[in-house]
C-alpha cells in the first residue's frame, strides 16, 4: 500500500514553503507546489523527479487557483495536505497604511486562503479524507507589535477562520490546523517578503524602532531552523489526530504562554466588573 501523501503547498518558491516542498520530496512524497513565478519556483526547488509538479498560480484569480487543484487532482489522483502558506509581511502603523496597502495585505493573506479552501472542498469532501495546514504567525496570536497590526489582523484572522473551519469539516472526515511559526532563518524579513509603508511616520518611535530591530537585528539571526520546520510539518500530517493549534519553535511558545499568562491575569482581576452584566 502506497502511505506516501499527495500535498499542495502554496508559496513554495521561498521560505518554510520552499524547505517544506525540498523535505517533502526528498522522502518521497508527492508534491504540487506553486508561486507566482514559474520559473523561480523550478528554479529553487532543483529538481527532475517525477514526484514534483511546479505550478504557476495567482492566488486572487480563482480561476488560477482551481486550474492548479484540477492539475495536482489530475496528476496525482488525489489531495491528501493542503498547506496555505503563501503570505508576506506588511510593516506600518495603521494611521500610516494606505487603504490599498491593508486590502493588498488581506488579499493575499486571507482572502488568497479562501480561495484555495473553496477550491479544495470539493476534492476533498468527495475522497472524505484530508488535512489543511494555514500558516498563520505567532503574530496571529500575539498583536503587541507596534507597526505590525495589519499583518497581525490577517494572521488572527486566518486563525480564527481556521477554528471555525475545522469545526465544518470534521463530520466530514477532514481536518485542519493553524500553524503559529516564531522566527525562522528566512527571507521573510527580506525586501519581498516584508514590505515597508509607503508613507512612514516618524512620530512613531516604538514602530520605527521595532522595525529596524527586525531589519538590522533579527533577520539573518532567527532561532528557528526551517528544515527543522519542514520535518515537524511533514510528522503533523501523518497524525491520526493533528492539533487544531500548534506553536512553532520556541520563540513562538513562549510568546504564546506569556500572552495566556497575561489573559489570565487579567479575567481574574476584572472578573467582577465583566461579569457585572447578567439579568
Amino acid at each position: 500500500m502506497d502511505t506516501k501523501k499527495k500535498w499542495f503547498v502554496t508559496g513554495a518558491s521561498k521560505g518554510l514553503g520552499l524547505n517544506l516542498v525540498k523535505t517533502l520530496l526528498n522522502n518521497g512524497h508527492q508534491v504540487a507546489a506553486t508561486s507566482r513565478n514559474l520559473n523561480a519556483l523550478i528554479e529553487a526547488v532543483k529538481t527532475s523527479s517525477s514526484n514534483f509538479l511546479p505550478l504557476e498560480m495567482d492566488l486572487l484569480d480563482e480561476d488560477s487557483v482551481a486550474d492548479a487543484l484540477s492539475k495536482t487532482k489530475d496528476t496525482f489522483g488525489q489531495l491528501d495536505v493542503v498547506v496555505n502558506n503563501a503570505g508576506y509581511g506588511q510593516l506600518g502603523t495603521l494611521e500610516e497604511l494606505t487603504n490599498a496597502e491593508a486590502r493588498e495585505n488581506f488579499d493575499v493573506n486571507v482572502f488568497g486562503v479562501l480561495n484555495v479552501i473553496r477550491k479544495a472542498m470539493p476534492f476533498m469532501r468527495t475522497q472524505k479524507s484530508g488535512h489543511f495546514i494555514n500558516i498563520s504567525s505567532i503574530a496571529g496570536f500575539v498583536g503587541s507589535f507596534p507597526g505590525w497590526g495589519i499583518y497581525c489582523a490577517t494572521k488572527y484572522a486566518l486563525a480564527g477562520l481556521t477554528e471555525s473551519f475545522s469545526a465544518e469539516i470534521k463530520s466530514l472526515g477532514l481536518t485542519a490546523t493553524v500553524v503559529y511559526p516564531g522566527y525562522f532563518r528566512t527571507n521573510f524579513l527580506n525586501q519581498g517578503s516584508l514590505v515597508l509603508p509607503q508613507n512612514e511616520m516618524s512620530i512613531y518611535k516604538e514602530a520605527r524602532d521595532l522595525q529596524q530591530v527586525h531589519l538590522d537585528d533579527i533577520a539573518g539571526n532567527q532561532t528557528g531552523d526551517p528544515e527543522k520546520a519542514a520535518a515537524v510539518l511533514m510528522q503533523l500530517a501523518e497524525m491520526e489526530h493533528p492539533p487544531l493549534h500548534l506553536f512553532l519553535g520556541t520563540d513562538a511558545n513562549q510568546y504564546a504562554q506569556q500572552k495566556m499568562e497575561t489573559l489570565e491575569n487579567e479575567m481574574a482581576l476584572h472578573k467582577e466588573l465583566a461579569t457585572a452584566t447578567d439579568y
